[in-house]
């Protein structure tokens, strides 16, 4: 029996993006195992049948005993499973794990890069030490001789060609995680007032502060839309949103924070417009698929990752990243135009069902295994 492990950093994570997957393929009569770190998300996926196995990977830490020991730990659990295939997703697990699988000389790897984070801005003062000294972990990481690398986007394709020497025939290009779209139904928009919903984690590249001035740009123009900001603050992570911002801004009358939203599919159906105006390292963000999904249309930035899923005047409009007054623009005269946004909203749906849709994620990646391994998915 072909043996398939997932290596991530997040078992609520995995469920999201990658169970449907992992599920597939164990339909197939692989064996399936995932290591994560404990946490929400291990349950489902222990009921899905798969097998998990508790490992230390933390998203954000940067101390040097603390990577290494992630390392051996991998490297140990690689020796006593000898999987066939080695799934990474996201880039710590990308980097440890490739790491790992070339030292066990583990057959096949594939490497999802979902985002690049702080290495698609060498601007970013805090990130040029960090980022010289990953891109060489990760060329060693990328370079195993059997290895798929599977990135979302067509500038991180570009960026590893050049910066990790990673060849075009080995790097393939999903557009996401795939939507339900059973889960994930165009509804017709309620009533007013205008509802405009950011909904991500609260990072400052992922545009909040720009949301927060857009609305009050429209609120001194005397407009009656409603901002709503659904997320979870995003503690230990120097660039998060704090709390006390958060107040502040709710106390102003800006937005209306929500806190963290489960039940996305009643969350867009409740709005008019989904907004991310993010600058930061995306990969395809998931909460524009599913807006597109839901029939609604969205405002994003101009941003690797962001302008991938939307056809600008179509589906959703484009804004300079960090432009806090293009922002407002977009949003007020979507807000005063009803027939465009449910023409947008319409078209969204269509693209949705094209190209979004789960069974098309999971046919790509169980061909990506396909060609790794010929003999595990006959």
């Amino acid at each position: 029996m072909t043996r398939l492990l997932f290596i991530v950093n997040d078992a609520s994570f995995f469920v999201s993006h990658r169970l449907a997957i992992g599920t597939a393929a164990r339909r197939l009569g692989m064996e399936v195992h995932v290591a994560t770190p404990p946490g929400r998300g291990v349950d489902a996926i222990v009921a899905a049948g798969l097998i998990h196995h508790p490992v230390a990977i933390s998203r954000r830490g940067l101390n040097p005993v603390a990577e290494v020991r992630t390392i051996i730990a991998l490297v140990a659990l690689m020796r006593r499973l000898r999987p066939d295939i080695t799934h990474l997703v996201t880039m710590k697990p990308v980097l440890y794990g490739g790491i790992a699988a070339r030292l066990c000389r583990m057959p096949a790897v594939v490497a999802a890069v979902a985002g690049l984070g702080f290495l698609s801005d060498p601007s970013a003062r805090e990130s040029k030490l960090l980022r010289l000294a990953t891109l060489p972990l990760l060329r060693f990481a990328l370079a195993h001789p059997n290895l798929r690398v599977i990135v979302q986007n067509a500038e991180d394709r570009r960026f590893l060609k050049h910066e990790a020497a990673v060849g075009e025939a080995r790097c393939t290009l999903i557009g996401g995680s795939g939507i339900e779209l059973d889960r994930y139904q165009a509804t017709p928009e309620p009533t007013p007032p205008i509802v405009v919903t950011l909904a991500s984690r609260l990072l400052k590249p992922k545009g909040i502060a720009e949301f927060v001035a857009a609305a009050r740009l429209l609120r001194d123009r005397g407009g009656k839309i409603r901002f709503w900001l659904a997320g979870d603050v995003d503690a230990g992570n120097p660039q998060t949103v704090t709390g006390q911002e958060l107040e502040s801004w709710e106390a102003g009358g800006d937005v209306e924070i929500l806190g963290q939203q489960n039940d996305i599919p009643a969350l867009f159906a409740a709005s008019h417009i989904v907004c991310l105006p993010s600058y930061y390292g995306e990969g395809l963000p998931r909460v524009l698929l599913e807006a597109a999904a839901c029939g609604r249309p969205v405002v994003t930035t101009d941003h690797p990752g962001c302008r991938d899923p939307v056809i600008d005047g179509e589906t959703g409009v484009l804004v300079p990243s960090r432009d806090a007054g293009a922002l407002a623009d977009a949003i007020e005269a979507l807000a005063l135009d009803a027939d465009r946004r449910k023409a947008m909203g319409t078209a969204a749906r269509r693209l949705a069902e094209r190209e979004f849709g789960i069974e098309t994620v999971v046919q790509s990646h169980l061909g990506i295994y396909r060609q790794l391994m010929p003999q595990s998915l006959a």
